[in-house]
C-alpha cells in the first residue's frame, strides 16, 4: 500500500481522519444493505411457515430475480462516480441532467426486466425441472417481484445519488423503514388478513413490489423537498433520454453489470454443481455462503464509499487525495477483513451450530469456514481496488479480470478440484465441497493482485 503515490504540497489528513470520512459515507450503507439482506431472511423464514413447497419457490425465484436485480443494478451504478465527479468539481446542475438520463436508463431497465421475470423465467424454471408445484409457487413470487422491479431500479439511481452527494443517511433510514414494512406485508399477503386472500410464498413478491414503490418514493420525495438538493436542479425542466448521454451510461454501467453477473453466477453455478453431492454438502455450503455474505457488506460499503470519495476529489483535480484516499481506504479495510478472518477462524463451530442442530452438517460447514477465513482479506482487497476504480470511472479493466478470476480459476478449477480431482493433489482424490472453496479462495487473490495493482498504476499517472 506503501507504493500509493500521496505527494502533495497539500496537507494530507492523516489515517484517523480520513478513516473517520470514509467511514461516514459506509456505516449507513452498510446497515442499509443489512436491512435488504435481513428481508430476504424474513421473507424466506416467512415463506417456509407456510410449505417446504413455497419456501423452494420463493429460493428458487429469488435466485433467478436476483441476477437480474444485480446485473441492472451494476449498469445503474455508473451514475454514482459522474454525480461524484461533478459533485467534487462543484458542477452542480450538470448532475440534474445525469439524473435525468439515469431515470430513463432505469425505466428502461424495469421494463426489460418486466418482460424476462414474465416471459423469460417459466423457460428457466422449465430447464431446470423445477417440480410443477415448486415452479408455480416461484412464478408466483416472480410476477409480484416484477411489479417492484422498475421502483427497485428508480431507487438504486436516487441511492447513488444522495450517496454521491456525501449524503447516505437518508439511504440508512428508508432502509430500516422498509424493513418494517415488509414484515407486517409479508403477514398479510403471505397468510391472508385485512380480507386478502392467502398467497403463500408469492405473497412475499407483492410485498417486496410494495417495499420497492415505498422506498423509491419516500427517497424521491426526500431529495425533492430537501433544500440540500435544490441545488442540483434535478426537477427544473422535462428532457427525454438523450443518446448520448445513455451510451456514456452504457459504458460505463455495462462492465459492472456484467461483473456483478459474473460473480453471482459463479456461486450460482458452484452450488448447482455442489447439488449432486448431497443434501449435507448443500446445507454445509449454504451456511458458509450466507455467513459470508454478512461480513462481505463491510468491504462492501467502503468499496461504495472510496467510489464517492475518490470521485469527488477527481473532479475537483485533486489527485494526491484521489491516491491518499485510496491507500487509508486499503489499509483500513485489511483491517477489517483481518478482524472478520480472525473472528470466524476462532468461531467457526460457533458459527456452524447457530444455523443447524445438525452435527455433520455443523462439522462440514465448520470447515468450509475456515475457506470463508483465509478469503476474507482477497475479497476485501478485490473489491475495494474495485470500488477506487469506479472513482476513476474504470470499469473495463475490473471486468474483465474478475470474469477471468471467478469463471476461470473459480468456477472451472472448483469443477476440477471439487469434482473430477487433480493428479498432484490428494493422490488424485476429488476434495468435494473443500475443493470449490480452495478455487473460490484462488479466484478472489486472482482478481485482487491485478486489481490492486492497476490501482497503484492509476493514481501514480494522475498524482
Amino acid at each position: 500500500m506503501s507504493s500509493l503515490p500521496a505527494t502533495s504540497s497539500q496537507a494530507l489528513p492523516g489515517f484517523v481522519g480520513e478513516s473517520r470520512a470514509i467511514l461516514k459515507l459506509a456505516g449507513p450503507i452498510i446497515v442499509a444493505q443489512l436491512a435488504q439482506t435481513a428481508m430476504a431472511f424474513v421473507d424466506t423464514v416467512m415463506a417456509g411457515r407456510v410449505s417446504a413447497a413455497d419456501l423452494a419457490g420463493v429460493s428458487l425465484g429469488a435466485s433467478i430475480w436476483i441476477t437480474i436485480v444485480l446485473t441492472f443494478t451494476g449498469v445503474l451504478l455508473a451514475v454514482s462516480p459522474l454525480i461524484a465527479q461533478a459533485y467534487g468539481g462543484k458542477r452542480h446542475v450538470e448532475i440534474g441532467g445525469i439524473m435525468r438520463q439515469g431515470m430513463w436508463l432505469a425505466l428502461l431497465l424495469g421494463v426489460v426486466s418486466i418482460v424476462i421475470l414474465k416471459y423469460g423465467a417459466p423457460v428457466v424454471l422449465t430447464l431446470a425441472n423445477a417440480a410443477p408445484d415448486v415452479a408455480v409457487k416461484a412464478t408466483g413470487f416472480m410476477d409480484g417481484v416484477a411489479v417492484g422491479m422498475p421502483a427497485f431500479l428508480l431507487y438504486k439511481v436516487f441511492n447513488s445519488y444522495t450517496s454521491s452527494v456525501s449524503r447516505t443517511k437518508p439511504i440508512m433510514i428508508i432502509s430500516l423503514l422498509a424493513l418494517a414494512l415488509n414484515v407486517p406485508a409479508n403477514y398479510v399477503l403471505i397468510y391472508g388478513h385485512l380480507g386478502l386472500p392467502a398467497m403463500g410464498g408469492a405473497g412475499c413478491g407483492w410485498a417486496s413490489a410494495l417495499v420497492n414503490w415505498f422506498s423509491v418514493l419516500a427517497l424521491v420525495v426526500y431529495t425533492w423537498r430537501h433544500r440540500f438538493y435544490q441545488q442540483f436542479e434535478v426537477w427544473s425542466r422535462f428532457e427525454w433520454p438523450n443518446w448520448d448521454a445513455q451510451k456514456r451510461l452504457i459504458k460505463l454501467g455495462l462492465p459492472i453489470g456484467l461483473t456483478l453477473l459474473a460473480e453471482v453466477s459463479a456461486f450460482t453455478i458452484v452450488a448447482l454443481m455442489l447439488a449432486r453431492l448431497g443434501a449435507a454438502v448443500v446445507a454445509s455450503h449454504q451456511i458458509t455462503l450466507n455467513f459470508s455474505a454478512q461480513t462481505y457488506m463491510l468491504p462492501f460499503g467502503i468499496a461504495s464509499a472510496l467510489t464517492v470519495r475518490v470521485g469527488q476529489h477527481i473532479g475537483a483535480g485533486h489527485h494526491h487525495l484521489a491516491a491518499h484516499t485510496c491507500k487509508v481506504g486499503l489499509k483500513l479495510v485489511l483491517l477489517i477483513a483481518s478482524a472478520t478472518a480472525l473472528l470466524i477462524w476462532v468461531g467457526a463451530g460457533y458459527i456452524a451450530a447457530m444455523y443447524t442442530p445438525d452435527k455433520a452438517v455443523q462439522a462440514m460447514a465448520a470447515t468450509l469456514l475456515m475457506f470463508a477465513a483465509a478469503y476474507q482479506i482477497p475479497d476485501a482487497v478485490q473489491v475495494s481496488a474495485t470500488g477506487a476504480l469506479r472513482g476513476y470511472k474504470i470499469t473495463t479493466f475490473p471486468m474483465v479480470i474478475q470474469i477471468v478470476a471467478f469463471w476461470v480459476v473459480g468456477i472451472l478449477g472448483g469443477y476440477l478440484l471439487g469434482l473430477r480431482g487433480v493428479w498432484f493433489i490428494n493422490q488424485g482424490q476429488p476434495l468435494g465441497a473443500s475443493g470449490f472453496w480452495i478455487a473460490l479462495v484462488l479466484s478472489l487473490t486472482a482478481a485482487a493482485i491485478p486489481l490492486l495493482a492497476y490501482l497503484v498504476r492509476i493514481a501514480r499517472r494522475y498524482r
